[in-house]
C-alpha cells in the first residue's frame, strides 16, 4: 500500500468524522451562531483545506497538490452561487432563525450524496469516452451564457414543479413544529415546511450537481481528488450563510464572476477534447494540435481573478451608491412576487427574499412606516412590489393604514 493511498484512507476518515461532528452539533444544538462562532469554523475549514494541500506537497506530490488546491478554489466559487440559492429557499418557506442551521446541514449532505454519485458515473464516463468532454464543455459554456444573461432564475423565483405538484396532493400545514416533518391534528395527518425545504433543496442540488462536477473534470479525474475538492468546498458553507449575511445582498456582480469561471472552464474542456479527439468526423478522428494547452495554474489565477474583480467591483458600486444616497442594488435572488398558500392568502416576498404571511400590519413606532407580518418579518414598505403591497394592505387593514403607506411610498418617489 503507497502513501497516496493511505492519505486517501486517513483523510477521508478524518473528514467522515468531521462531518458526523458537525451534524450532531447541529442536532442536539439548534441555534443561531453567533459572528464569532460562524468565522471560526469558517477559518477552521479554509485551514484544514489548505492542510490538505500542505500534506500532499511534502509527500513531494506537487502535481496533485496544486490541482487540489485549483479545484478547492472552483468548487467554493460556485458554491457561494450555492448559498444564494439556498437564502432563497429558506426565506420562501419561512424558516426559522434556529432551524436554519439544521435546513443548511440537511442541504449540504444531499449535495455531497449527489456529487459522490455523479463524480462515481462522470469518472467511467470520461475514462471509456473522451469526446463527453465536448458535451461537459458545451453545457458548462451555455450555463455560463444563462448565468450572464439569462435573466432570474425561475428556481429561486417559485418552488419548483415537483413541490408544486406535491402541495395539491398531500396535506400541508405553514406551522413549523421543529424538526418535525409531519404532525396529526384533529385526526389528519399534516406534513410541515420542512419536507417542501427539503425536496426543494435535493431538487436544486440536483442542478448544481450538473454544473459542478463536470467543471472539476476541467482540474483533474483523480476520483478521490474530485470528492475531495467539492467535500472542502462544502464544508463550512453552512456557517459562512450566517458570516455573510445581509453582505451576499451587496454582490450584485458576483454571477458575472462566476460566468466567466463557468465560461473559461467549458472551453477548456472543449479544447482538452479536441486535443484528445477520436471522433472520426473531426480531423479524421486524429487529436487536433493546434488548440491551445491550458494549464492547472492558468485555471487558478483565472477562477481568483474573477472572484475579486466581481466581489471588489460589487463592493465598489455598493459605496458609490451610498455616498450617493441611493439604494444599493440588489441582485436577483428572491423575486418580488406574491405566492398563493394553503390558505388562499397571498404571501409576499421582498426584494431580499423575505416571505411575509398575511394579513400585513403596520408598525409607526420608529421614524417612518414598517411592513410587519405574523411571524415578526419586518421591512420597509419599497422592498415590495408597489401594485401588490398596496392591494394587500386595502384587504387586511382599513383605508386610513393603507393611505398611511401610499403616501410613505409616494414621498420615497419624490425623493
Amino acid at each position: 500500500m503507497d502513501s497516496y493511498v493511505i492519505f486517501e484512507i486517513v483523510s477521508m476518515t478524518l473528514l467522515v468524522g468531521i462531518l458526523i461532528f458537525d451534524l450532531l452539533l447541529v442536532v442536539k444544538r439548534p441555534h443561531v451562531p453567533s459572528m464569532k462562532e460562524a468565522t471560526g469554523w469558517v477559518v477552521f475549514y479554509v485551514s484544514l483545506a489548505l492542510l490538505f494541500a500542505g500534506v500532499l506537497f511534502v509527500m513531494g506530490d506537487t502535481e496533485r497538490s496544486f490541482q487540489f488546491i485549483t479545484g478547492w478554489a472552483l468548487e467554493y466559487s460556485l458554491s457561494i452561487d450555492n448559498l444564494f440559492v439556498f437564502i432563497i429557499i429558506l426565506a420562501r418557506f419561512s424558516v426559522p432563525r434556529e432551524m436554519q442551521q439544521r435546513v443548511l446541514m440537511i442541504g449540504i449532505l444531499i449535495a455531497i450524496v449527489l456529487r459522490g454519485i455523479f463524480i462515481l458515473v462522470g469518472v467511467q464516463l470520461v475514462e471509456r469516452l473522451s469526446w463527453v468532454f465536448y458535451i461537459f464543455g458545451a453545457w458548462l459554456i451555455y450555463t455560463a451564457w444563462k448565468q450572464a444573461f439569462g435573466g432570474e432564475d425561475d428556481g429561486g423565483e417559485k418552488d419548483n414543479l415537483f413541490t408544486r405538484m406535491l402541495r395539491k396532493r398531500i396535506r400541508m400545514t405553514d406551522e413549523w413544529r421543529g424538526g418535525k416533518m409531519r404532525i396529526e391534528y384533529e385526526g389528519h395527518r399534516y406534513f410541515t415546511p420542512m419536507l417542501m425545504v427539503i425536496i426543494a433543496l435535493g431538487t436544486t442540488d440536483l442542478l448544481f450537481a450538473i454544473d459542478s462536477i463536470p467543471a472539476i473534470f476541467s482540474v483533474t479525474t483523480d476520483p478521490f481528488l474530485v470528492f475531495a475538492c467539492n467535500i472542502f468546498a462544502l464544508m463550512g458553507l453552512r456557517q459562512l450563510y450566517f458570516l455573510l449575511g445581509g453582505l451576499l445582498d451587496r454582490l450584485v456582480y458576483l454571477h458575472y464572476g462566476i460566468a466567466a469561471i463557468l465560461g473559461f472552464i467549458g472551453f477548456k474542456l472543449v479544447f482538452h477534447a479536441m486535443e484528445a479527439n477520436d471522433l472520426f468526423f473531426l480531423n479524421g478522428g486524429e487529436p487536433i494540435t493546434w488548440v491551445p494547452h491550458i494549464e492547472t495554474w492558468h485555471s487558478l489565477v483565472v477562477i481568483l481573478a474573477a472572484m475579486v474583480v466581481s466581489v471588489v467591483a460589487s463592493l465598489l458600486k455598493a459605496l458609490r451608491d451610498r455616498m450617493r444616497g441611493e439604494p444599493a442594488e440588489l441582485p436577483v435572488i428572491g423575486a418580488v412576487e406574491a405566492e398563493l398558500d394553503e390558505s388562499g392568502h397571498y404571501r409576499l416576498v421582498t426584494a431580499r427574499g423575505t416571505s411575509f404571511a398575511r394579513p400585513l400590519q403596520l408598525d409607526r413606532t420608529g421614524d417612518g412606516v414598517k411592513i410587519v407580518d405574523s411571524a415578526g418579518n419586518i421591512a420597509d414598505p419599497e422592498e415590495f412590489d408597489r401594485d401588490q403591497l398596496l392591494n394587500a394592505l386595502d384587504a387586511d387593514l382599513d383605508s386610513e393604514g393603507s393611505d398611511v403607506v401610499r403616501r410613505d411610498l409616494d414621498e420615497t418617489d419624490r425623493a
